[in-house]
């Protein structure tokens, strides 16, 4: 079981893989620490998969298996707990067999969206953050690694890749020449001919490269997609949080990007009831919901993590908490439901995916014609809205 990040997703993938060579039945819980909710949901998938699956090994990794290690090794129905540093090391899951070296596992199996981990770790230090607790410095994938990686999913049929990582905009800090992430996104799209459909997981807007910008605004192959780790859409919270962008650069840098390329689709994280934040502050973090156009938006309500500055900043009463973060979840829908109803009567290339459902290139949930097959790509015309998804025909 998964929780958490896209990162978490890819890394199941690859561990799925490797234990397929395990002689006993082994349950996985790849979990997550970026709020004590994700903490308190790993615990009940932990008691739910015991009941579920008594005689089983049950193991635990991810951040929460770092960051929260003790009272997770303490449950009862935990039989050992992996370090993130060693999950994508067969030895870690098969002790006592002779294993092939990670890269020479399995490969995982694909779905049509493959996720491919290009970079780990975080050297930000975001006072509400406990993640590069879990999962360290910085450490970037080689282009060349990367585009094997890549070919392969692309061998197995995959048509959209989805490139992850902690703090994927820092990738090639660490690399020899310290490469942008433009450097790699463009030897992809120049090496993988075949590829159709690339796309990023959640970017840090100040660390946005020239290139990246250039390719988000005239490259086809790249999606009109991007989520930006926002966080907050007041300046004093921006600077509380130590993130290293004001809310005037988050506008810009979408208005810049929209003036390139119209159709492309934002998404956002925004945390409500960061320690501090006034009523002001709130209402500043509701208006970036319209002035960013987020219409793919992730709230989290603040909750202090162990051992990170804001935990010793004032709070803000939990119930208010959960009011805000009620109040930003409904700007994010009312600013989703009028792009919706806006690409009604358009033409999107859609990815046919399970259930009769598909993504349009910007990310929008389309209902599939009949006779669509999962894997396929094909221009639909959007006829209607059924709630939150997109009514796609032939166009």
């Amino acid at each position: 079981m998964t929780l958490g990040c896209r990162l978490n997703m890819a890394e199941s993938e690859r561990i799925g893989a490797m234990l397929t060579a395990s002689a006993s039945p082994t349950v996985v819980v790849n979990s997550c620490a970026v709020t004590q909710e994700a903490v308190r949901q790993t615990r009940r998938a932990i008691r739910r998969l015991r009941r579920r699956h008594p005689d089983a090994r049950l193991l635990v990794t991810g951040c929460a298996a770092d960051i929260e290690g003790e009272r997770l090794s303490a449950m009862p129905e935990v039989d050992g707990l992996v370090p993130n540093a060693a999950k994508l090391e067969p030895a870690a899951w098969l002790s006592g067999r002779s294993l092939p070296a990670a890269e020479d596992a399995p490969a995982p199996r694909v779905r049509t969206r493959a996720f491919v981990p290009v970079q780990n770790g975080c050297d930000h230090s975001c006072t509400f953050c406990v993640i590069p607790q879990g999962r360290g410095a910085s450490r970037s994938l080689a282009v060349d690694e990367v585009v094997r990686i890549i070919a392969d999913h692309l061998e197995q049929g995959a048509p959209e890749i989805v490139l992850t990582g902690v703090d994927v905009t820092s990738w090639g800090h660490d690399l020899p020449g310290s490469p942008a992430l433009g450097v790699l996104v463009r030897a992809i799209l120049d090496a993988c001919p075949s590829l159709e459909r690339l796309r990023l997981s959640s970017i840090d807007g100040a660390e946005i490269d020239p290139l990246i910008e250039d390719m988000a605004g005239s490259e086809s192959r790249f999606m009109p997609h991007l989520h930006l780790s926002l966080q907050s859409g007041d300046d004093m919270i921006l600077k509380r949080m130590k993130r290293r962008h004001s809310r005037a650069d988050a506008i810009n840098l979408v208005e810049r990007l929209k003036a390139r390329r119209p159709e492309i689709a934002v998404g956002a994280d925004l945390i409500a009831g960061f320690p501090t934040e006034t009523e002001d502050m709130h209402a500043n973090n509701l208006s970036i919901v319209s002035a960013c156009d987020i219409v793919h938006g992730h709230v989290f309500p603040f909750s202090p993590r162990p051992g990170t500055p804001a935990a010793r900043m004032p709070q803000v009463d939990p119930v208010l908490v959960k009011a805000r973060a009620a109040e930003l979840r409904e700007a994010v829908a009312r600013q989703r439901s009028r792009w919706l109803d806006g690409l009604i009567g358009s033409t999107q290339t859609v990815l046919a995916e399970r259930d009769g459902t598909g993504h349009a290139a910007n990310f929008a949930p389309v209902r599939l014609p009949e006779g669509m097959k999962q894997g396929e790509t094909r221009r639909l015309r959007i006829a209607a809205r059924d709630e939150g998804l997109l009514v796609g025909e032939a166009a």
